[in-house]
């Protein structure tokens, strides 16, 4: 597995280039068929084929993802990156009721996810949504604390506008920004992008393949615990307009001799070289399909087709509906 280095000076951080988005092992789409044990495996799995970061949170779940991640890297975890995020209002019945950035509250979300994760410290830390009641510079300045006292290694944001990077960068270098980017989530490309270009901060696309829809494989029917069921994108009438992705992928991909979700992945990866996308999965061979990825080589007529298919086409239904978009602060 080739590396790329998120971030820039004494705030880089070398991982592979293709990393592991753990939260559909502990939730979001529907019933998990895997136990704890299998999803350990998967996570073993990934290591030994050379994934070095591993992206967590505490509101996956709540708190069982961290326990689950941190439990399956003990025994390699001076191998692996691991990436935890705060920010997020959990009520007793764990659920997500706004955001929370206080930096009375980053410090407490810090001290649970050593514990959960069982470690002494924590290699990036993200703010999960922008609260738009602390400002930026207190965020950055309390995780500056957190680095400081050996908690934390680094400093990520998550969803966050090009104002919002420029004033956390000014207080404590951003290591990494993690927003939804793919071939039909292109938000990012018009100002996030140039301004992560200018500043030598790393980008982790979340929801690469598209929440799965972009793989081709996506079930006809999810179920009603799937949260891609309350999402607008996957309506049935919106994932029939939307086929048109997946079959510019899929020529491109019967050309290559590769997979639909390989493309995709790899077209991620030719957008530029400090770009590290974290697909998630419970299966292992889907993890070593999403792993060949890198070695898919898009030439740049490959590209170029893509980039006038896409163009072509237009982006039916929004990523969130209002109830998530509440819940998140988005």
């Amino acid at each position: 597995m080739e590396t790329r280095t998120l971030g820039s000076g004494t705030s880089s951080l070398e991982v592979s280039a293709i990393g592991l988005g753990c939260m559909g092992m502990s939730q979001g789409y529907g019933p998990n068929p895997g136990t704890r044990q299998e999803m350990i495996a998967v996570l073993r799995g990934a290591v030994d084929r050379g994934i070095t970061l591993f992206d967590t949170a505490e509101v996956y779940g709540p708190f069982v993802n961290e326990e689950l991640v941190g439990e399956a890297l003990a025994p390699v975890r001076d191998q692996v990156v691991i990436a935890t995020k705060f920010g997020f209002k959990i009520d007793e019945e764990g659920r997500s009721i706004g955001t929370d950035s206080r930096p009375e509250h980053i410090r407490q979300v810090a001290d649970a996810a050593l514990r959960r994760l069982g470690t002494d410290v924590i290699d990036l830390f993200y703010q999960h949504r922008v609260d738009p009641e602390v400002p930026i510079e207190d965020v950055a300045g309390t995780v500056a604390e957190l680095i400081e006292a050996g908690k934390v290694r680094r400093f990520g944001l998550s969803e966050a506008g090009a104002d919002t990077i420029r004033r956390a960068h000014a207080v404590q270098p951003v290591t990494a920004l993690q927003s939804e980017y793919s071939l039909w989530t292109r938000d990012p490309e018009p100002e996030i992008l140039p301004t992560l270009k200018e500043l030598g901060i790393g980008f982790v696309p979340f929801s690469p393949l598209g929440r799965g829809f972009l793989t081709g494989a996506l079930e006809t029917t999810l179920a009603d615990d799937d949260m891609r069921a309350g999402m607008p994108r996957f309506s049935e009438e919106n994932r029939q307009a939307n086929l048109a992705f997946v079959e510019l992928l899929g020529e491109v991909a019967t050309r290559k001799g590769c997979t639909t979700a390989q493309v995709a992945l790899a077209w991620l990866l030719a957008q530029q070289p400090w770009i590290v996308p974290i697909p998630g999965t419970r299966r292992l061979g889907r993890l070593e399909e999403n792993i060949a990825a890198a070695a898919v080589d898009l030439t740049a007529e490959d590209l170029a087709e893509i980039a006038a298919g896409a163009e072509r086409i237009q982006v039916s239904g929004e990523r969130y509906g209002e109830a998530m978009l509440r819940m998140t602060g988005l």
